[in-house]
């Protein structure tokens, strides 16, 4: 028996030019009775199926779908689309999928499906062949899809942007071509496609610093190019961009989604847009509305070569590119949404649903279906399509959405399910980085940290954690509450989530994404100016969005011109990115936060493709160094000292956890209190404790340290005395009250002297003064701060002045005098939890007041030298409060 010859393509679908001027296309559906392929042509062109295909009668009392049932190819004119379609009658199902092979195709082809089989809703089969479908595996997509009646495959009507039907009711009978897109071809067939790509990047996961951004938003106000490119591929690939990226030292842009895409009906209605993108209508073709306006005219192939030369252009500059991308649902959303694509191919083998009743979709999306990743060719469309991605567009990495979803075998979550086995085995993608969002809307849908090797997963603990810390945690201390977390939480998060993430061997801190903020909720800067979210502008009266920001306003909710306000929120958004930059593990830093982008308190922009989401520039080239500048330099700073620093370079966890959840002991961490004792076991569980250090070691490089002081008031810390310690980076350096040594502060003596003498220096200044004249000067004074500004803080014109008026210096230096005593005396307390640690205070004050004293001889001079340079590199630092701190080694 001679063996029959399969076509090549018989196990892929897609649609494939061919070398004798055709194409062979390949569609899946299980369950449809017949398929077709649609090919568009202008009614002013010929036509390249002339000779081949039967003309249909304008008019036929013989219903449509049996009419083209009766010719293998057949074509109609469709005059008020002023078009003409040819259908090639498919053959198959042979496992499932349906093929034919057209005698012509060409580059930009416009084309579509039809599919006829049952109607029956209540079972979930939805076929209706008046409906054209896109290809799954188009490249490209030409058209959006209108909100007409037309567009869905039931009967309905639509009003006011409503629509009203039932989408288990009676089959529709209008046609909607022209009123949905259409897919389109793109010849990759140059076998020299890739020559002169630059090399990927490859940056290593332990020196990775992830910048997650939006391609429109990034530049729609960039001011540093011309007004054709901004908001687009090509003008996140401008020269410039690209040097803001690399000065600002990040190593891999997340780009949102960048899939083609549709605004779910819903949303439209309210007259607003998915801006986000994460409702996908192509999962091999970009999203045109990015190109430039010059790439959408010429087509399809020009869109995605703007997307090509943009992965290019940013490799070129040493700059990985990740995909956020959404394959755990589609543009389609419920039963009651359009037929654009797979509900009209074959909606019971694509979407989950209940066993129990085939015509209800199974949503743990939120968005009103769920793709069905039990089915091995759900899960191979999706591999095709990140290979597509990975290998013709060249970029490193995806980012998953509701990764849970994507896992869920038998409806629950499974590390063993066959699309994440698929995805470790990939040749090409498990080499890539993967990035799993850990959770989904299902039951048991919060996954952290369960999905294993080789995936890294967003860390919402880490975020949590932070976020408690340094604002929910210390405005409950000011209003006399508790706190929620404490030394045990604060240390696992900075230490890698050991907790979470050790859970096979070889696998390390880096996988833990540590992120405080995201596209989706607050930015930091919104995290300090608003207690609760201002969602008004998305039209769902502000029920919307998460309510548990963990965020505070410091008195005020909003922008304030309150200079203390602003000072206090300042600190916190730099502890915050502090805590980000200073931890073990991949940090992910939201675009914009880096100079205090601001949405306006609204923490789900997912609909606002306008000035909230876009970002704001004007500061660039402000004349001042404006608090954007002054953040930007500060978190810039940041990141060049953390990728410096090779201790940070390391992919394994420093430490681990114990089964009562303490911190083992390690010969490459140490954990230290104010007093230089080591935590006891009762200091883990003390939520009160707030004040710590955490020292990394190294055999090779030197040591770090990074100090918290997550209390209100500033704390002497002894550093251990095995070696020297410079201060690198400090939360409060920008108010000029970053770390201190006490021995450069002299003695007490000294700071006596110093102190009489301002004192004396105001008192003749002020002579002859009321206390309503000194409290003018204080205004006075507050004015002159703000005058670098060019704004005082009432917002009148500030006068020329400066921060070293007497008046100034006078109060600058006596608080931070008051703040040193209050220290160096209430660490009495702190000492006293360990006989050595106050032995140590105690011992620092004796030498310091012999340093300074009267001596009786030149022998007890010798010796109080000797004492005092032996304790030299042991003084106390005095820490700022509310800081978060970074030291290193000084061999």
């Amino acid at each position: 028996m001679e063996r029959t010859t399969l076509h090549r393509y018989a196990t892929r679908p897609g649609l494939f030019l061919t070398d004798d001027g055709g194409a062979d296309a390949v569609v899946w559906s299980e369950t449809a009775d017949q398929v077709w392929l649609s090919v568009i042509e202008p009614i002013d062109q010929p036509s390249a199926f002339y000779t081949t295909a039967t003309r249909l009668p304008k008019k036929s009392s013989m219903p449509f779908d049996q009419q083209i049932d009766i010719y293998p190819i057949c074509s109609r004119i469709i005059e008020d689309q002023y078009c003409r379609e040819t259908l090639f009658k498919m053959e198959g199902p042979n496992y499932g999928m349906w093929y034919v092979h057209l005698p012509r195709a060409w580059d930009g082809m416009r084309y579509g499906y039809r599919a006829a089989g049952a109607w029956d809703p209540q079972r979930g089969v939805q076929f209706n062949p008046y409906k054209i479908l896109l290809d799954p595996y188009a490249k490209g997509v030409d058209g959006t899809m209108e909100i007409c009646p037309e567009a869905f495959s039931y009967q309905c009507t639509v009003k006011d942007g409503k629509v009203i039907g039932d989408p288990y009711g009676k089959m529709s009978e209008l046609d909607s071509l022209g009123h949905v897109p259409l897919s389109t071809v793109i010849d990759d067939r140059d076998t020299h496609k890739h020559e002169g790509d630059p090399k990927h990047p490859h940056v290593p996961w332990s020196k990775t610093v992830i910048y997650e951004l939006h391609v429109k938003g990034f530049t729609k106000n960039a001011p540093w190019m011309p007004e054709e490119l901004r908001g687009t591929y090509a003008g996140l690939a401008h020269p410039t961009t690209i040097a803001y990226l690399q000065n600002l030292g990040i190593t891999t842009v997340e780009l949102l989604p960048i899939f083609a895409s549709q605004t779910e009906v819903g949303i439209a209605q309210r007259g607003k847009t998915n801006y986000w993108g994460y409702s996908t209508l192509g999962y091999f073709s970009p999203n045109p509305q990015y190109a430039t306006k010059r790439a959408r005219e010429l087509g399809p192939t020009a869109v995605r070569q703007e997307v090509i030369d943009m992965v290019r252009a940013l490799h070129a500059g040493g700059i990985e590119v990740l995909l956020d991308v959404v394959y755990n649902h589609t543009c389609e959303g419920a039963n009651d949404g359009p037929t654009v694509c797979w509900r009209g191919l074959d909606s019971v083998s694509y979407y989950r649903r209940r066993t129990d009743n085939p015509g209800t979709l199974i949503d743990t999306t939120g968005c009103g279906n769920t793709l069905d990743f039990t089915n091995t060719r759900v899960i191979e469309f999706a591999v095709d399509s990140l290979r597509y991605w990975a290998k013709r567009i060249g970029v490193d990495g995806f980012r998953f959405d509701l990764g849970v979803t994507l896992a869920r075998l038998e409806g629950t979550f499974s590390k063993h399910h066959p699309f994440l086995y698929a995805l470790r085995s990939d040749l090409m993608l498990g080499n890539l980085k993967l990035i799993m969002e850990p959770w989904d809307l299902g039951e048991g849908g919060w996954r952290t940290g369960q999905f294993g090797i080789p995936f890294a997963e967003w860390n919402d603990r880490f975020r949590d954690t932070a976020r408690k810390f340094w604002l929910t945690d210390v405005d409950s201390q000011h209003h006399g509450r508790g706190n929620e977390v404490g030394l045990q939480e604060m240390a696992t998060r900075l230490c890698g989530s050991a907790d979470l993430y050790a859970t096979d061997p070889g696998r390390g801190a880096v996988s833990s994404i540590n992120f405080v903020s995201c596209h989706d909720g607050f930015t930091m800067t919104d995290l300090t100016r608003y207690s609760h979210k201002h969602n008004e502008a998305n039209g769902e009266e502000n029920r919307d969005g998460t309510d548990m920001n963990h965020s505070v306003n410091f008195g005020v909710e909003g922008p304030s011109d309150d200079e203390l306000i602003e000072r206090n929120r300042e600190r916190a958004a730099l502890n915050l990115f502090g805590t980000l930059l200073m931890s073990l593990g991949t940090p992910m830093i939201l675009a914009g936060d880096e100079f205090r982008n601001t949405q306006g308190g609204n923490n789900n922009a997912y609909c606002q493709d306008n000035d909230i989401n876009w970002l704001n520039w004007d500061w660039l080239y402000a004349k001042e160094k404006t608090p954007e500048m002054r953040r930007l330099e500060t978190v810039t700073d940041l990141i060049a000292m953390r990728k410096s620093i090779d201790l940070y370079h390391h992919e394994d966890f420093f430490t681990l956890l114990s089964m009562l959840g303490l911190m083992k002991p390690s010969s490459r961490v140490q954990w230290i209190l104010p007093d230089g004792s080591a935590p006891a076991e009762h200091d883990w569980f003390d939520k009160s404790v707030r004040a710590f250090a955490m020292r990394l070691l190294s055999n090779v490089d030197e040591d770090v340290m990074i100090v918290v002081n997550g209390t209100d008031d500033d704390k002497a810390f002894v550093l251990p005395d095995d070696t020297s310690w410079k201060m690198l980076w400090s939360s409060a350096s920008l108010d000029d009250e970053g770390p201190v040594r006490f021995d450069d502060v002299n003695d007490l003596d000294e700071v006596k002297a110093d102190v009489a003498a301002e004192a004396h220096e105001f008192d003749v200044a002020s002579q002859g003064f009321t206390d309503e004249d000194l409290a003018f000067m204080d205004r006075l004074t507050a004015k002159a701060r703000a005058a670098n500004a060019g704004t005082a803080p009432d917002g009148s014109e500030g006068p020329t002045g400066s921060n070293d008026d007497p008046f100034t210096r006078h109060r600058r230096w006596i608080h931070r005098n008051d703040r040193l005593k209050s220290a160096w005396n209430v660490d009495d307390t702190a000492a006293s939890r360990s006989g050595t640690g106050a032995q140590q205070i105690q011992t620092q004050r004796s030498a310091m007041n012999a340093a300074s004293a009267d001596q009786q001889t030149d022998d007890a001079d010798v010796a109080a030298a000797n004492e005092a340079a032996a304790r030299r590199h042991n003084d106390p630092w005095l820490i700022s409060e509310l800081s978060i701190n970074l030291f290193k080694q000084q061999r």
